[in-house]
């Protein structure tokens, strides 16, 4: 009798624990998802360790400054100013020589700050500043403690700086991760409580102390690809539900053909056993399972065209290419992309060389080195990133072709351009293809490579770069343009299963693609007679980026 209280006050209590849910960073077992929940407005904590590897590495910096040692973006400037001696130390930092560090640090930030165009969506940039927090974490920046803190306290209190989305080459996103460091000091502008504020109200509204940037703060707030990344993460998600839906929309589409499951049964598979290949085929099996197309049909075309046979194929490469670009994004955010590294205790490889030697750093009970690195570079995961805007446009072409194939009938066996039976004097889905086959277009073009389109800059010392977040931001439109193919594909698909359903009684569809017509029917009606159809696009779409597939 005393159970539902007891069920009632669990329930409230794991509500409140859910309500309260912190995720806690250590700089290396950051996932995808945590980064998200973060994203999306969950509180964040800082591992007591991780926060001891950020305050040494800071020490261990500073101490190299003193003792005279070059340091990249401290004691020497940046790019081409990397030959200018910023000050001179000698085992202290004098109150001079501090002063020019933190005009210096100011001067980095606001002289970066050169991004244009539209800003990054509210979650993206928060998502941005947890991958860069995390990655701090990791103790090889060398920033002071309070840019760690400060991360923090953006997230967990509401001030998400105004991040634009153009203007990054990728090799490190100087001129856009500038932008929260020149709010950290009170400048710039950010949102806070669904407001734009200036950089300082913003600080004034939360209680927060500006930064005074010193040492190596500033290049380690704009020396980093957490935006390229956070893009990159946005394109991933909207890839995943794009490929989640794939083997469904083909499904139905298949019924509607009445096409043959020949080309994705286990033995046709084990005869070409290409990595991921016998998974797709045993998913697009159990997507159809209980479908009428299992039912020997003497109609029933022995071989459908290649856009059906191969579908199997463009979706196993997509989630082979999302794969694949995954693992490389869970290093990124677990890793380090300063350059210099500063790296606490680091390893003693090649310490004879006097070359190698020169970096290494020893005072105050810590010892380390602080290398010159190339580890801003993500060339790996913007090739990953156009490998998979690749493999879409390859999903993009068959879903263009198969419903091409739909509207003919000698191949459906249907109407032409599966007109209604009181529909004989209209153009039915005629025209439809043409907008199939203009966003097809786009996704050709948007598959196009433009990693290699770099030009040198900063006195041509920085000669390389792989545009990352223009990358992202291509692979993400062509994951939203495949939904939009697809919303077209099921005004298609839906019409023919509906055709044929009057043509024979035997047209049974599979749970999962019973389900999505289930869904589609009840905002998209039969089309008896010609009409406007962009309506029914619309509808579809918006159908299909809440769809969760069962």
């Amino acid at each position: 009798m005393q159970l539902k209280p007891i069920v009632i006050g669990l329930a409230m209590s794991l509500a409140a624990l859910s309500a309260n849910a912190t995720v806690t960073l250590t700089g290396k077992t950051l996932t995808q998802d945590e980064a998200w929940r973060v994203a999306e407005g969950e509180e964040v904590a800082i591992a007591p360790e991780a926060m001891k590897q950020v305050t040494d590495s800071n020490r261990l910096v500073m101490t190299a400054a003193r003792q005279g040692v070059e340091i990249y973006g401290l004691t020497v400037g940046v790019g081409l100013n990397k030959d200018h001696k910023l000050f001179e130390a000698s085992g202290e930092m004098t109150e001079t020589a501090r002063r020019a560090s933190i005009d210096f640090n100011r001067n980095i930030l606001r002289s970066h700050s050169v991004g244009y165009g539209a800003h990054l969506p509210k979650e993206t940039a928060r998502l941005a500043m947890v991958v860069r927090l995390n990655t701090l974490l990791t103790g090889r920046s060398g920033a002071q403690p309070y840019v760690a803190e400060l991360y923090r306290d953006f997230l967990n209190k509401g001030i998400t700086p105004v991040i634009p989305t153009r203007g990054s080459i990728g090799d490190a996103d100087i001129t856009l991760a500038s932008h929260v460091g020149s709010v950290m000091m009170g400048e710039w502008r950010a949102e806070v409580d669904g407001k734009v504020v200036s950089g300082a109200e913003a600080l004034r509204m939360k209680g927060i102390r500006p930064l005074v940037p010193e040492g190596k703060d500033g290049l380690a707030i704009l020396s980093t690809n957490s935006v390229g990344i956070a893009m990159t993460m946005s394109a991933m998600r909207e890839m995943r539900r794009v490929l989640q839906l794939s083997p469904v929309v083909y499904g139905l589409t298949l019924e509607g053909m009445n096409g043959n499951v020949a080309p994705f049964l286990a033995q046709t598979v084990k005869s070409h056993p290409l990595a991921g290949l016998s998974e797709a085929a045993t998913e697009m099996r159990a997507t159809l399972k209980g479908s009428y197309l299992w039912e020997k049909d003497p109609t029933r075309a022995l071989q459908d065209p290649l856009s059906f046979r191969t579908t199997v194929y463009t979706i196993s490469e997509a989630k082979r290419a999302l794969n694949d670009l995954d693992e490389l994004v869970n290093v990124q955010i677990n890793s380090s992309d300063d350059n210099p590294g500063v790296i606490l205790n680091a390893s003693k490889e090649d310490l004879e060389s006097s070359q190698v030697a020169q970096y290494f750093v020893k005072g105050e009970g810590l010892e380390g080195a602080i290398i010159p690195s190339a580890n801003f570079e993500p060339l790996p995961i913007a090739i990953a990133a156009e490998r998979a805007a690749i493999a879409l446009g390859h999903v993009a072409h068959n879903s263009l072709h198969r419903t091409l194939r739909l509207d003919e009938d000698r191949f459906s066996g249907l109407s032409r351009y599966l007109a209604g039976p009181n529909n004989t004097a209209g153009h039915s889905f005629g025209a439809t293809e043409d907008s199939m086959v203009s966003i097809y277009a786009e996704n050709v073009d948007l598959a196009n490579p433009v990693s290699l389109a770099s030009t040198p800059v900063e006195g041509n010392i920085e000669d390389s770069a792989s545009n990352l977040p223009r990358v992202a931001n291509r692979l993400e439109r062509s994951a939203s343009n495949l939904i939009d193919l697809y919303a077209m594909e099921m005004l298609h698909n839906t019409q023919a299963i509906d055709l044929r359903k009057m043509k024979r009684s035997d047209v049974k569809l599979s749970e999962k693609t019973q389900a999505l017509y289930d869904a589609y029917r009840k905002v998209v009606p039969f089309v008896e007679k010609d009409r406007i159809f962009s309506e029914d696009l619309e509808a579809g779409v918006k159908l299909l980026k809440s769809y969760e597939v069962k």
